[in-house]
């Protein structure tokens, strides 16, 4: 901490606002340059997104290594469990980082931030927190991500019901029972499938409210051989991962092949579409296949047509197939971030799960008791909201940080989103 504020307000070079990865690595950085750096962070532990996503089934859709800051003094010592690790083990990092980098010191943990003002005569921030206290700072960087506040859909009669509500991006901490309940759920996204596959075996019923099919692609989890992730840490494989994202289409460590997708034979094509949706698993389907994929119709057609049929051979009952894997998809296949499943379609293949489709039946209400459409009143103990995110501006705009031009970030945003080259805005220094 500083002197440069008032004698009754504290002071810091740069205040962090979040406990996740952005601000791990400024906090690293920064202090290397001899400035003094603070962060507050609302939750009670470290994470980011990680202490806040506890909802079951919780996991990052990225192989291992490549989901964790590129820093050898932190994975020379740390190595994952799974190829794709679950909230638990995010958590479990988190904590080596914070031991490594002794980052406990910068941090305070249930502080919360409201908003902030520029004060021009002093050419700092004076940063307003919920608990009523002030800090002044030259830096004030938000380290919030574009996914930091929850989406909650204008539901008729929301607040109507008796029963409990959960927001998979507010889950309660200590989790929640579900055995022998019935539930509903709204929503598809990647939240709403790890759900479904954990809860769909256990509760009594489980009906879901579905916009859109997620074109969920095969996870092939696996626990990961410690003896084996060191020798590949030894021979500089993770190195190259991390180096190699720096150079593709889509930031993972694999890209598009160099062919197209009717070079192949059909007998070569399937078996190259198996080697990627089956074997390999992941995001090799979508992203490691023909180069002309998402850039042609034709050729994306022909890579829906094939994941449409392994959809099918899991999924028995046709109502269901029609409304998970329809013959005529709502959108070209890969141009929607598809989520990875480990037993998605068996789950929704049984027969105490329902699925609705809104578009043709919308949620008219939710009642006291359940949830109302044209097909009649489904009654439910429990409601679990996997909406998302009010995602890109949404995060930033719900703090009150007040531009030196008048207003807030909101109403610079009330139109539409502005910025200079995603960096800088006007009247906010």
């Amino acid at each position: 901490m500083g002197s440069m504020g008032d004698d009754d307000m504290p002071y810091v070079d740069v205040l962090l606002v979040g406990a996740g990865f952005a601000s791990f690595t400024l906090l690293n950085r920064l202090r290397k340059m001899g400035l003094g750096v603070k962060i507050f962070e609302k939750g009670a532990a470290s994470g980011g997104i990680w202490y806040w996503n506890c909802y079951p089934g919780a996991r990052v859709d990225s192989d291992t290594p490549i989901y964790q800051l590129f820093d050898k003094e932190l994975y020379e010592d740390f190595t994952f469990k799974e190829r794709y690790s679950g909230g638990k083990e995010l958590r479990r990092y988190f904590k080596h980082i914070e031991k490594k980098w002794n980052v406990e010191e910068h941090m305070e943990f249930n502080k919360h931030v409201d908003g902030a003002v520029f004060d021009e005569k002093k050419h700092q921030w004076v940063v307003e927190c919920s608990d009523g206290t002030y800090i002044a700072c030259r830096w004030f960087i938000p380290c919030i991500g574009f996914a930091a506040r929850r989406y909650t859909p204008p539901v008729p009669g929301l607040s109507e019901f008796k029963g409990d509500t959960y927001h998979t991006a507010v889950w309660p901490q200590h989790g929640i029972n579900l055995r022998g309940k019935r539930v509903a759920q709204i929503g598809t996204g990647a939240s709403g499938i790890q759900v479904i596959q954990e809860i769909g075996p256990i509760v009594k019923n489980l009906t879901i409210y579905q916009r859109t099919p997620n074109f969920c692609l095969p996870m092939n989890q696996r626990q990961l051989d410690p003896k084996e992730e060191e020798q590949k840490k030894a021979n500089g494989d993770y190195e190259k991962a991390f180096n190699e994202t720096r150079k593709t289409f889509s930031g993972f460590t694999y890209d598009f092949v160099e062919k197209n997708t009717f070079d192949d034979s059909p007998e070569d094509r399937e078996k190259f579409y198996h080697k990627l949706l089956i074997e390999q698993g992941g995001f090799h389907y979508w992203l490691n296949t023909y180069k002309d994929m998402l850039f042609d119709q034709k050729a994306n057609d022909e890579a829906y047509k094939f994941w449409r049929n392994s959809v099918l051979k899991r999924v028995k009952n046709k109502e269901k197939q029609d409304l998970l894997a329809p013959e005529v998809p709502p959108h070209p296949w890969g141009t929607k971030r598809p989520s990875l499943e480990q037993r998605i379609y068996e789950v929704f293949d049984q027969d105490n799960v329902e699925i609705i489709d809104v578009n043709e039946n919308p949620i008219i209400a939710v009642e006291a008791n359940g949830l109302r459409t044209k097909k009649g009143l489904v009654e439910v103990d429990t409601l679990i909201l996997a909406t998302g995110f009010d995602s890109v501006t949404g995060s930033l705009a719900q703090l009150a940080i007040q531009s030196t031009n008048g207003g807030t970030i909101a109403d610079h945003w009330k139109d539409r989103l502005q910025t200079s080259m995603g960096i800088a805005i006007p009247g906010y220094p």
